[in-house]
């Protein structure tokens, strides 16, 4: 059975998209386009994306990917991304700079089953960059060639951690902009700072590395996007990974700008 922290009254990816939608009509900022559609059982299932280009800035905007919902059994993501495009919205001083696109639901089957596969039976991050036949991972796989993302962000849940943490890639800057944001949202939850998360060597919270076939930027591109995946615990109320993961993404961009300022004045 799902834990409390899984579970939503409705497992209509229609219902989810819902309030995206409802931005987009209301926002002239706020743009809904279809980033790919297949069919599984009979079913057509679209994966959809949301973009907001911030107000401009000195320096040309950075294009930032946002992905929840590669495992269709952690809701927490989507309604984080909606509750940070919400607020930027509203504060559209916040997006100055940035041109962000938003993909809630990656594995739309995955959702409506409540599952962490898809309803082929896989685990969509294990298949990125391996040649996967799954229209999930291809359509993905696509959109991150076709956008050349500056940064790309996955948000996910972990029933295993009893503590926030997240996936910085052995890369300074990923780093650097993970740290304030496991910081931030520990106002919300705690961070885990166990000695070993998910299989891998951890200090404070932060991973250096990461399974192989998980959502990447493609292996060829130049030059390489920082790369964050941000993990709330699964058993945690789901108000409160949304809370936490709203906090870490705006914090995330805060802390962005700040690099993108100082590259420009070297």
């Amino acid at each position: 059975m799902p834990s409390p922290a899984t579970q939503l009254q409705s497992r209509s990816v229609r219902q989810l998209y819902a309030p995206f939608l409802g931005l987009a009509e209301r926002c002239r900022a706020v743009s809904d386009t279809v980033a790919g559609a297949f069919d599984a059982d009979e079913e057509r299932h679209e994966i959809r994306r949301f973009s907001l280009l911030g107000p401009s800035a000195s320096v040309p905007p950075r294009r930032i990917g946002f992905f929840a919902l590669v495992h269709g059994d952690e809701p927490a993501g989507a309604q984080a991304l909606l509750c940070l495009l919400q607020t930027l919205v509203d504060r559209p001083a916040l997006a100055t700079g940035y041109d962000l696109v938003f993909y809630p639901v990656c594995n739309p089957t995955g959702y409506e089953d409540n599952t962490r596969h898809n309803r082929a039976g896989f685990d969509l991050n294990r298949e990125f960059w391996h040649g996967s036949n799954q229209p999930e991972v291809r359509i993905l796989e696509g959109e991150l060639t076709a956008q050349s993302f500056d940064g790309i962000i996955a948000l996910h849940a972990d029933d295993t951690s009893d503590g926030l943490y997240g996936y910085a890639h052995n890369r300074l800057l990923n780093e650097n902009l993970l740290v304030p944001a496991l910081r931030a949202s520990e106002s919300v939850l705690p961070r885990n700072r166990s000695m070993f998360i998910d299989g891998f060597t951890a200090c404070d919270g932060i991973i250096g590395e990461c399974f192989q076939g998980v959502l990447a930027p493609p292996p060829v591109q130049k030059p390489r996007p920082f790369e964050i995946i941000f993990e709330t615990p699964a058993l945690a109320l789901l108000e409160q990974q949304v809370a936490a993961a709203a906090i870490a993404l705006e914090t995330i961009l805060t802390a962005y700008r700040g690099f993108i300022a100082y590259a420009a004045d070297l």
